[in-house]
């Protein structure tokens, strides 16, 4: 209650390997979205009863009374006319029901903040996800997210290759730019006769070659290569 299990879900957020995600907490969440609801019932409840008092009770714990004016040596005509309507401009009654609104309404507020910064997150590890998997999620990976942040990451990719193929471009390689664009490789497993992009290869197994870094990825990614660094 009162933001506690908002907290735990950012804890336990906070708690997971950087880049990593654990199991999407559905318990945790529906707590946290059971006490929002509570929290607005109250809510509500409150500013009912706030509403229900009258002009007159509303300001009346704030004005001073004729013999207040009197007991003090001062006028009633200094004082504010009792006729004037000031309820429009009265301050809400900083009673039970004021303080209790305040505590609500902020236990309100901060569990949407929790609720927020937790799937936020989540969904920036999702969408770092997009550039560097292919369009299917492994399934170690995809049974630790919830329904929507699968149909993200679906979304996000197929947005991602959209992309790369109108500009013919794979942006997934080389998210820092190498110094050469060959590279040198050890084929470790037979894949034949292929065309890269510069030229018609056997990549036969323990071949060791120079290819452009764009043609490798691929196999290297697969464990059909490896990147030989001196």
């Amino acid at each position: 209650m009162y933001g506690k299990k908002g907290r735990e879900l950012v804890q336990e957020f906070a708690e997971s390997e950087p880049g990593q995600l654990a199991a999407f907490n559905t318990d945790l969440v529906t707590q946290v979205l059971e006490e929002c609801n509570s929290h607005f019932l109250h809510l509500n409840s409150l500013v009912r009863k706030m509403n229900a008092k009258t002009p007159a009770e509303s300001s009346s714990a704030n004005r001073p009374t004729q013999n207040d004016a009197v007991s003090n040596n001062e006028s009633p005509d200094d004082n504010e006319p009792p006729e004037t309507d000031r309820s429009s401009n009265a301050e809400l009654p900083k009673d039970d029901n004021y303080h209790g609104l305040l505590i609500h309404h902020q236990s309100l507020t901060r569990n949407k903040r929790c609720l927020m910064a937790y799937v936020y997150n989540r969904a920036e590890v999702v969408r770092r996800l997009g550039w560097t998997l292919e369009r299917v999620l492994p399934e170690e990976i995809e049974e630790k997210l919830s329904t929507s942040e699968k149909e993200y990451f679906k979304n996000h990719a197929a947005t991602i290759q959209s992309y790369m193929s109108a500009l013919d471009l794979d942006l997934g390689v080389d998210m820092v730019p190498p110094k050469d664009p060959y590279i040198k490789v050890r084929v470790l497993d037979d894949i034949g006769n292929v065309v890269l992009s510069d030229q018609l290869a056997n990549l036969a197994r323990h071949a060791i070659l120079f290819i452009r870094r764009t043609d490798a990825e691929q196999y290297i990614s697969q464990g059909l290569m490896e990147e030989l660094t001196s």
